[in-house]
């Protein structure tokens, strides 16, 4: 388990969450690289609603942790090996929720903090299964570096998000371009699954998502919450 540092508090929250929710194609300027990519179930259409999946929970890692590209990956003949970056706000649910309104949303909201969804892309483009195992692999949920709390966020539709790879921007946008904003992002999701306290819904990366190798430094800067930095290494079978 992971303990997260409160913001402006001198308490802290430990990671333990019984399901991460996550929004695929939440910016229209993503959904565009998606289709230009290939990626497997994508056309250039704005969804109706939102675009759910999952991360297990043993893809939490804590900042400055090492993402670990895992050594199965060498088993298969891919060609152009991707695993990607996506920069991503986070929502941390607060208190049990099940068929709430948007105007209900906040009230079940406890913060907000920086996640990268490492994406494993050959395995998210190919496997019949869909894109579970290519999003779940240990440390491809990282988190942090610190929780702030709905109050002392600002204005969570309005917050300016980018990654940086060896130190390049590589993404750069706000949060206010979002499909699905985050109090229809809430009620929504509570309406097919009961939202926990501690749960996390991600929710969304913007443009620029791209390859990570090893020995790369990723960071995921959030304004108002800070920078979540990790190194990428390869698994080592012993």
């Amino acid at each position: 388990m992971l303990s997260l540092a409160i913001k402006n508090s001198s308490e802290s929250m430990t990671i333990n969450p019984s399901k991460i929710i996550c929004l695929g194609l939440n910016y229209l300027d993503h959904i565009e690289e998606s289709v230009s990519q290939n990626v497997k179930g994508i056309e250039k259409t704005i969804p109706k609603e939102p675009v759910l999946f999952n991360k297990t929970p043993n893809v939490i890692t804590g900042h400055e942790c090492d993402i670990i590209i895992p050594a199965i990956i060498d088993n298969y003949t891919f060609y152009n090996v991707r695993t990607d970056y996506e920069a991503e706000l986070a929502i941390v649910i607060g208190k049990k929720c099940k068929n709430i309104s948007k105007e209900q949303a906040n009230d079940y909201i406890f913060g907000y903090t920086c996640m990268n969804d490492v994406s494993q892309r050959n395995l998210q483009m190919s496997e019949k299964g869909g894109w579970f195992r290519g999003k779940s692999f240990d440390t491809f949920g990282p988190i942090g570096p610190v929780i702030v709390k709905k109050e002392d966020i600002g204005d969570p539709q309005n917050l300016n998000i980018s990654c940086r790879l060896n130190g390049k921007t590589v993404q750069s946008s706000n949060t206010g371009y979002m499909i699905f904003k985050i109090p229809e992002i809430v009620s929504f999701i509570s309406k097919n699954f009961t939202l926990n306290q501690g749960d996390i819904i991600m929710t969304g990366t913007p443009s620029g998502v791209g390859p990570l190798k090893e020995g790369d430094v990723v960071e995921i800067d959030i304004e108002n919450i800070g920078i979540l930095k990790n190194k990428v290494t390869k698994e080592v079978l012993i």
